[in-house]
């Protein structure tokens, strides 16, 4: 019979940040198991299937699963009939070690041809069992398998779990499933809210009753979703009470939904006189620390109002209100003590402090760091014709906010506060601004650094990291990448293409080298460090919308002008669309094939060997273009330039169908290949086309 299965488990309170993650992955292990087993018809797992998570307990509720699993036969793959028997057509220590695990005896076994090999097949009948059996054994599997860094014990058993398990529901429609999971017994009881609820045990009647039963009796909110929903919509209703908005951040609200079993939206303020310090300072500080939701005015900036997500909803909220107005207090005291202490000292003054700051054992500290990127932003600015004073001192100052007793306690706020302390200072708008700007982009989808001064300056931060990085052997590998190295070429490729900015990567990458000491880093990095960055480009390039073979195509040139990248594409993308350009691709395919197995180096060409009137006009075509494509490729019109090599189409195909280029004679072969060399090198100016 087909029911409603539910599985809970009553925990202490689990993280936060990891628990709708923790839901998830808990539900999707049970399912498999469920399916696998045939307890739940594969086709059928997303009909009303559910997960539940609170700060005290994980759920799921499966719609439709049996309470028997149905007679199964169960095929077991075993070893190559090759090396299942011997000589003597008997059993090989593999085929009988597979037997004794399969329980089936050699004349039980079949023969089963996969198109690549004939192997042994151990066909099992399995009569259905209960789903008491099982359903236990599910639970303890999946969580083992739940992404949980740290596992505790608890009591003197010697289970583990991210937090202490109090309490194990599983039932099958109204009845009990009996099993134990984490030294529990299962039943129907749980709990509800710490004090809104009834105080005591909550039975669960059935399992399609769980989360109404746990809202009307433990004034629980089950569902994850639902409470952020309630949570959101109360934030926009309280916000257009005062004509605000609440500061949208949808980590802070997915951390605070799993905070509270009942969400209630609750508005309390802080003295005006906060506002003298950076909103920025206020905002962490709110979000970080409280968890609360800050209000915003029409221009954006900072008010002294914030809302709190209580876990209480009562008719009179003073307590809680006031009670956060007087938590929140001390903590923006504390900000404007920093703010104000801070601004005694210039950047200027703090730099020096930096030749105390570690950056790396083996790279020096923070203060070598900053000379290298003066000399770097100062160059990068040159090449960009850019005040490179101005460049070269937001350089020097760009760290000094890492000493500074704000950033100390708030790291986040690096660059965010260099910014404000430069300004008090008085340098120079484009400097201060430069200081915060040389970290973007922070993440994927930020903003990039405003102006060529702080493109100069994040340019020069991110190739100093990753130059040092790769020079010392400390290249990012599978998914470790501690020193952010991926994020930093990314970076470097979205200033360069999205600014754009008319610079050669190669010879950045060799200005950045150029700073270091001799002898402080390996040699020939260079090489492996663009490599690398072109494969971050071809990744970016493909999540944002790009065919795969034209982004293949452009970067097969291994392009340095990052800037002209964009272009090429659009070019590449609009040949493609041409009658001409399948034709000319298997041609350009044909001809790098060719030259691929032409022995010795490439000559000039010599028209007294021409003998074909093919290879003839193919010459002068190709003579007659290369003036106009050499100049539209100098000129970016890289579309210009492959339009006009479309029309050599038919003068490729004659030459293919006319000439022989091997030919017996070494001259006259030798002066084909040199004649397909030249026709090859106007061919890929923009990209390889033979890759199309």
């Amino acid at each position: 019979m087909k029911q409603t299965l539910l599985i809970e488990l009553l925990t202490e309170e689990l993280p936060p940040k990891s628990l709708a993650r923790l839901a998830q992955a808990f539900h999707e292990q049970v399912q498999k198991s469920l399916i696998e087993a045939g307890f739940v018809e594969a086709g059928n797992e997303g009909r009303e299937s559910r997960w539940f998570a609170t700060p005290r307990r994980l759920a799921l509720q499966f719609s439709d699963v049996l309470a028997t699993q149905p007679d199964r036969v169960i095929e077991k793959k075993g070893p190559a009939v090759a090396s299942g028997v011997d000589a003597a057509g008997k059993p090989t220590k593999a085929l009988e070690g597979f037997m004794r695990s399969a329980g089936v005896e050699f004349a039980q076994l079949e023969k089963q041809n996969d198109g690549k090999a004939e192997y042994f097949v151990a066909r099992i009948a399995r009569t259905g069992e209960a789903l008491s059996l099982h359903l236990a054994g599910f639970v303890e599997a999946a969580l083992k398998k739940l992404p949980v860094a740290k596992l505790m014990r608890w009591g003197d058993s010697e289970v583990q779990f991210v937090r202490p398990v109090h309490g194990l529901v599983m039932l099958h429609g109204s009845a009990v499933v009996a099993g134990e999971v984490l030294g529990l017994a299962s039943g129907r009881a749980t709990r509800g809210h710490r004090f809104m609820g009834n105080g005591g045990a909550i039975e669960i009647g059935d399992a399609d009753e769980y989360a109404q039963t746990l809202l009307d009796q433990g004034k629980v909110v089950a569902c994850y979703q639902q409470r952020r929903d309630m949570i959101r919509a109360q934030l926009d209703q309280a916000a257009a009470g005062r004509d605000l908005t609440w500061l949208r951040d949808e980590a802070l609200l997915d951390e605070v939904t799993a905070l509270v079993e009942h969400p209630t939206v609750y508005e309390a303020g802080f003295e005006a006189e906060f506002l003298a310090v950076p909103q920025e300072c206020l905002i962490l500080t709110m979000q970080a620390n409280q968890k609360y939701f800050p209000l915003m005015d029409a221009a954006g900036k900072l008010t002294n109002r914030f809302l709190v997500v209580s876990n209480m909803a009562v008719a009179d909220p003073t307590n809680i209100v006031e009670g956060n107005a007087r938590v929140v207090r001390p903590r923006l005291a504390d900000a404007k003590f920093f703010f104000e202490t801070d601004r005694k000292t210039p950047l200027a003054n703090r730099v020096a402090k930096l030749a105390k700051v570690v950056y790396h054992n083996k790279l020096g500290s923070q203060g070598e760091r900053v000379e290298r990127l003066v000399k770097l932003s100062g160059a990068i600015a040159r090449r960009l014709n850019v005040d490179a004073a101005q460049a070269e001192r937001a350089a020097l100052l760009a760290k000094a906010d890492l000493v500074s007793d704000m950033v100390g306690e708030f790291p986040e706020l690096q660059g965010i506060m260099g910014r404000y302390y430069a300004a008090h200072d008085g340098e120079a708008p484009a400097v201060a601004d430069a200081i915060e700007a040389h970290y973007k982009p922070r993440f994927n989808g930020d903003s990039l650094p405003a102006g060529n001064v702080a493109a100069a300056v994040a340019l020069a931060d991110k190739l100093d990291a990753l130059v040092a990085f790769f020079g010392i052997g400390q290249i990012p590998t599978g998914d470790k990448d501690p020193f952010g190295l991926r994020r930093a070429a990314l970076g470097v490729l979205r200033i360069l293409m999205e600014s754009p900015l008319p610079l050669d990567l190669a010879s950045l990458i060799s200005d950045a080298a150029a700073t270091f000491p001799v002898g402080r880093l390996a040699t020939g990095f260079e090489a492996q460090l663009l490599d690398f960055m072109l494969e971050r480009l071809r990744n970016l390039l493909k999540d944002t919308g790009h065919e795969q073979r034209l982004v293949d195509a452009v970067l097969a040139l291994m392009p340095t002008r990052i800037d002209a990248v964009p272009a090429k594409l659009a070019a590449v993308k609009a040949f493609v669309a041409l009658p001409e350009a399948e034709a000319l691709a298997a041609a350009n395919k044909r001809i790098v094939n060719i030259l691929k197995k032409a022995e010795g180096s490439a000559r000039e060409v010599d028209v007294a060997l021409f003998q074909e009137s093919a290879e003839k006009a193919l010459f002068t075509q190709v003579t007659a273009i290369a003036p106009q494509v050499h100049s539209q490729v100098a000129n970016a019109d890289y579309t210009g330039a492959l339009t006009a090599l479309a029309g050599l189409r038919g003068a490729v195909d004659t030459f293919f169908d006319d000439v022989m280029v091997n030919a017996d004679e070494p001259l006259l072969r030798a002066n084909r290949l040199a004649l397909l060399h030249q026709l090859a090198g106007l061919m890929n100016q923009v990209a390889d086309i033979s890759r199309l």
